[in-house]
């Protein structure tokens, strides 16, 4: 049985943390495309841009995963945020060991996959919050 209530102030407060997070992490990730883009146009200068831009979106990752951790738990919120958060961080530090080892048939593949995801996660974050927000009992346990 579902019941709709609306969110406390600190489940509010986590999820507008995360929704920072997760924006900033998006615009690094679609800036990230414009990098690989500029490099495999012949802009090699680029390439240390790209490199600089990956340590960026893996920082901005751990801290989309400490926001999540803090929706779900603190917060109430659902847990699903957490673990693509994390599923993230683990691809994204697998993508740059690939780009450092030149395996471009898996690197770029895998940075499209992450782009894709971290766009559905800015999508999710940028809901309304408030009373329709279904609430399923038990489901936070």
């Amino acid at each position: 049985m579902e019941e709709h209530r609306a969110p406390s102030s600190r489940q509010r407060w986590c999820r507008l943390t995360l929704r920072a997070a997760v924006t900033v992490h998006a615009a690094l990730a679609l800036w990230q495309t414009v990098l690989a883009g500029r490099f495999l146009s012949g802009n090699y200068d680029a390439l240390d841009l790209h490199a600089a831009n990956a340590m960026a979106i893996a920082g901005t990752g751990l801290v989309q995963l400490v926001t999540a951790i803090l929706l779900w738990r603190p917060g109430r919120g659902p847990w699903w945020p957490m673990t693509a958060s994390l599923a993230l961080v683990a691809a994204e530090v697998g993508e740059m060991r690939l780009g450092y080892a030149r395996a471009l048939a898996i690197h770029i593949p895998l940075g499209t996959t992450i782009v894709a995801a971290v766009l559905m996660l800015m999508v999710w974050s940028w809901k309304p919050i408030g009373r329709h927000t279904a609430v399923t009992a038990g489901a936070d346990a």
